[in-house]
């Protein structure tokens, strides 16, 4: 008889423009898992009948994306303590019939930042545009990880007050909030943007940075993934800035998520290019 796959998904909403099945499914064939991997867009108001379902047919995991990262937490057996820390869940994971949901965000991030620039963030100063379930993730491992100074930039201030202050009950390093339009009097090593702002390729006027203070000294990422150079790596660039784009964290936090799920790590270069011709075959069409 032949043994059933192994049932996998991310779920969101909207979840149709997401690369991880693609990315996990060549990561599958590579290893000869028999696995399947989809996406479900989930409205909010479905969620828990969603998650009743995954559990009725005993999934082996999933990935969650906006805007689910932090209500899922109430409908799950058990987080890890590093998603309680964070106070959001990017994957979740079956054991002993109990879900249990853990964040990779921020450690994929600070891989790809390592794996793609060789930039140690050991003694940064970083200011974080977005104060969301992302931005969560990456301020947690950058603090972890020994930055010196993080500053969250949110165009509504009390929801970065409100993460500073979650984040300096367990970090050391200072940790200040600022509205939109407001920086930092000193210098920043790496700038992030956690926003969705720049995903269709426009340069809005909500950015919650002034482009004229990019400059050569720093290092600009966006996790934003599509368009592959954001319009603010655009203009990075054009400031003489190093960049970095979001598809190597959507391929680091997956291929974490992967070893959740199957106890070994993924081969990260099929993922990343079966990544990179998904978005070059919707280009094509």
């Amino acid at each position: 008889m032949a043994e059933f796959p192994a049932y996998l998904a991310v779920i969101g909403h909207p979840v149709a423009h997401s690369l991880s099945p693609a990315m996990h499914l060549a990561a599958y064939r590579s290893l000869e898992i028999n696995a399947c991997y989809t996406g479900y867009d989930v409205e909010p108001e479905r969620l828990r009948d969603m998650v009743n379902a995954m559990r009725t047919l005993h999934f082996r995991g999933f990935n969650v994306t906006i805007p689910h990262k932090t209500a899922i937490m109430d409908l799950l057996d058990e987080c890890t303590p590093e998603a309680l820390r964070i106070g959001a869940v990017n994957t979740v994971y079956e054991k002993d019939n109990r879900l249990i949901g853990d964040n990779t965000d921020g450690l994929g991030y600070v891989a790809s930042l390592t794996h793609e620039l060789d930039v140690d963030v050991k003694g940064k100063r970083v200011l974080i545009l977005g104060a969301g379930g992302a931005a969560r993730g990456i301020a947690d491992a950058l603090c972890l990880a020994g930055i010196d100074t993080l500053w969250i930039v949110n165009r509504h201030l009390e929801k970065a007050v409100h993460l500073t202050e979650q984040l300096t009950i367990h970090h050391s390093a200072p940790i200040f909030a600022l509205e939109t339009g407001k920086w930092p009097d000193t210098g920043i090593d790496l700038l992030i943007n956690t926003t969705p702002v720049g995903m269709h390729g426009h340069l809005s006027e909500e950015l919650p940075i002034a482009t004229d203070r990019l400059n050569d000294r720093m290092v600009v990422s966006d996790i934003v993934y599509r368009p592959k150079v954001t319009p603010l790596l655009a203009a990075a660039e054009q400031a003489g800035a190093k960049t970095h784009g979001g598809l190597g964290m959507l391929v680091e936090q997956g291929a974490l998520a992967f070893e959740k799920w199957f106890g070994v790590m993924p081969p990260v270069s099929v993922m990343r290019e079966a990544a990179l011709q998904e978005m070059q075959k919707e280009r094509s069409s």
